[in-house]
């Protein structure tokens, strides 16, 4: 299309816009269907009656979900095996029934099934099995965009636009973008929601509320919420442990694990535990159980700091002066990366003492000189040039430390659990199912001989090393066995 004549777009009550402009003289335009008034009739009529079999997907799919895990998981021991076995089963074949709706019903139920898939919080066959509506959008027929662009903006699209591509260049959930150049030359992004969407979502966003409130705990409300309760004292709470036969040591290598595997593989992690929210429960198969509460606070680190954070606990054991110095800068440090060693360690970077033997006296009396040389403008400078990701591994490694000493466990405790699971996080993430076994057991091995390398620089030798398998000395120097793949 072809015009001579220039225009303004018109700035109605019945429609928004937000216009970007960018350095490089484009622009982006993003429509929006303002009001109901804006449909055509036909989509009043039609919203309705595609309603119907919509809702009714929806309410006989979570019905069905409903049963199968009632029916699957009756007369199953909690906590046994073929609990959990059963679990997984029914946790894939309803992710299933879950895609299949939202691929059905599309629009706001893709939106619902995305939103799903990037919680690290649901079943991870729910995530893995959700994550392909990340990749589905099936653009909506221009004759349709067209009208709802026409209903919006009150005139013909050849007097707005000198051309407009009918071919989307992206597509998503609920609405598409087209390129197009305005009259005087300016070339933007168009983005329309699909036609009879915002009637459609209210219906759809009804019928899960309904949904969520059939399947939840009858005693719990938008004020009240009723949860299993779980019994426990705190986890530095040693006078109840020595009552009970709970080894200390034991309790606080279970928490250090639990941890170090949160931080250096999942990357997902904790952001207040202190001793209010960490149970010790005498029960469970290793004579007791741990108990996190508070789940409202969860951090999700970035997986390159993740990265970086497992190499920084690799040169620090290495003593790897230089890495330090890198993998410092790339984390935020700058010119303070040196001191690293002594945040985590307790050891200056030059330091060739036994890893957690604490610093010597002339080491300490060199740091305790060179830190009277900094201010408090420095340490400021310091806390502000570091990650937010950073901010939380320390405030949680100073709260676990803090228990752990609570407990009289050794520092070998805490630096044993870091190092473990850095090595692992460093590793290829390989699934058995899907990866040869060759390829498996190989990279297993190599973390392995990695760990037993870090081990050595702890200082804690091992007796022998067989398959993935390794005995070695615990703090009290008895010879402990130990899986490590």
């Amino acid at each position: 299309m072809t015009f001579k004549q220039n225009f303004k777009l018109p700035l109605t009550k019945k429609t928004k816009f937000l216009l970007l402009t960018a350095t490089t003289g484009t622009a982006a335009l993003t429509l929006y269907t303002a009001t109901t008034t804006t449909d055509s009739f036909t989509n009043k009529i039609t919203s309705p009656i595609h309603a119907v079999p919509r809702s009714s997907r929806a309410i006989s799919t979570i019905a069905l979900t409903v049963a199968d895990y009632k029916l699957s998981l009756r007369n199953l021991p909690v906590n046994s095996d073929s609990y959990y076995q059963k679990l997984s089963e029914v946790h894939l074949r309803s992710a299933k029934r879950i895609l299949k709706l939202c691929e059905d019903n599309k629009g706001f139920y893709v939106k619902a099934g995305q939103f799903v898939a990037s919680l690290k919080q649901v079943p991870q066959e729910y995530s893995l099995m959700l994550s392909s509506l990340q990749d589905q959008a099936v653009p909506c027929s221009f004759k349709d965009i067209k009208q709802v662009l026409q209903s919006n903006l009150d005139r013909d699209l050849k007097n707005i636009f000198l051309s407009f591509d009918e071919q989307p260049v992206a597509a998503a959930s609920i609405a598409q973008v087209h390129r197009a150049m305005l009259k005087d030359h300016q070339e933007v992004a168009v983005k329309v929601q699909y036609p009879g969407l915002e009637r459609q979502m209210k219906i759809d966003i009804t019928i899960m509320s309904l949904l969520s409130k059939s399947v939840a705990w009858e005693l719990t409300t938008r004020q009240v919420l009723t949860m299993q309760f779980c019994w426990g004292h705190k986890v530095d709470d040693v006078e109840f442990m020595k009552e009970t036969r709970i080894n200390p040591i034991k309790v606080a290598k279970a928490l250090m694990e639990v941890f170090a595997e949160m931080i250096f593989i999942h990357g997902f992690v904790h952001g207040d535990p202190h001793p209010g929210n960490i149970l010790v429960s005498p029960e469970g198969p290793n004579g007791f159980t741990l108990v996190i509460l508070d789940h409202g606070i969860y951090k999700q680190l970035d997986e390159g700091f993740r990265q970086d954070y497992c190499q920084l606990w690799k040169a620090m054991i290495l003593q790897d002066t230089h890495k330090i110095q890198k993998l410092g800068e790339q984390l935020g440090a700058g010119k303070y990366a040196k001191y690293l060693p002594v945040i985590f360690l307790g050891r200056s970077v030059n330091s060739k003492a036994i890893l957690g033997k604490g610093m010597s006296d002339e080491e300490k009396s060199s740091l305790k000189q060179e830190l009277n040389y900094l201010k408090v403008d420095d340490i400021f400078s310091f806390m502000e040039s570091l990650p937010p990701d950073f901010l939380t591994i320390l405030r949680t490694d100073g709260l676990l430390r803090s228990v752990i000493r609570k407990l009289g466990a050794p520092q070998h405790v805490r630096l044993l659990a870091y190092v473990k699971y850095a090595i692992r996080g460093l590793s290829p993430k390989l699934s058995p199912g899907s990866d040869s076994a060759i390829k498996v057991n190989f990279s297993r091995l190599r973390t392995n001989v990695s760990y037993l390398q870090l081990r050595l620089f702890l200082g804690f030798p091992f007796a022998n090393y067989s398959g993935t398998a390794a005995a070695f000395l615990d703090e009290e120097g008895q010879a402990i066995s130990m899986h490590i793949d």
